[in-house]
């Protein structure tokens, strides 16, 4: 079975490790280093699918250490978690190669969508982050982007699917509104936001013929599918 294999650098040992054991909950094989000195020594020693780097650390920090793994695998996914949300920072961050820069403090599943979206482009995604999800009387394939139902099968569109599939990794579980658009549509802006609305309007739609299911809006935070 293909494992994810992730370097998580971060010299904060409470937050190191309540993220270390969250990303093996969820099904990554993950190695934890606590300074930017030991995370290289467990770069160069391992092999990984992504690095998610703390900026601030002793002995070395996370610009610097990106620049080292990216001289030994330009093409390295490389995430910044920071509490600095300048400007200049997060041009540094880009310039020495991340894909993708959080700002402290962050929630789980942003991290866990970020992840996703990264190793979905990268094509790195183990084939069982690629289900068949059960959805009460519901059955939905986000390959074939088909949802049945005994009352119905509908071809969705691709923007209904990936929708979807982001709810359904998360379900019963908040889906931030910014991390939705920014995953499926690119950016947070108004018209996107507006022209999520809409897809979850669709969505409730053809879920309407199982009432165990809802999909919620949550006040200034985003949307949950229960089931």
């Amino acid at each position: 079975m293909q494992t994810t294999h992730i370097l998580l650098v971060e010299d904060d040992p409470n937050l190191g490790q309540l993220l270390r054991e969250y990303l093996e909950m969820k099904g990554f094989n993950t190695t934890l280093a606590t300074d930017g000195n030991a995370g290289l020594k467990a770069y160069l020693a391992g092999s990984f699918d992504l690095c998610i780097l703390d900026v601030m650390m002793p002995k070395k920090d996370g610009f610097a250490l990106a620049k080292e793994i990216k001289m030994k695998d330009r093409d390295a996914p490389i995430i910044f978690l920071t509490a600095k949300s300048l400007k200049e920072d997060v041009l540094q961050g880009f310039k020495v190669g991340a894909d993708d820069y959080i700002n402290k403090p962050f929630s789980m599943e942003e991290l866990l969508v970020r992840i996703q979206a990264i190793l979905r482009r990268m094509n790195k995604l183990p084939l069982e982050e690629a289900p068949i999800f059960e959805i009460a009387g519901y059955r939905f394939n986000p390959h074939l982007q088909l949802l049945t139902h005994p009352e119905l099968e509908i071809k969705l569109t691709s923007k209904e699917s990936e929708l979807l599939k982001l709810l359904c990794q998360n379900i019963n579980l908040p889906v931030s509104r910014s991390v939705a658009l920014k995953i499926i549509w690119g950016d947070d802006s108004y018209f996107n936001a507006r022209s999520m609305d809409v897809y979850i309007t669709k969505l409730r739609k053809l879920l309407r013929f199982d009432e165990s299911i809802q999909i919620m809006n949550l006040h200034g935070e985003g949307f949950k599918l229960i089931a």
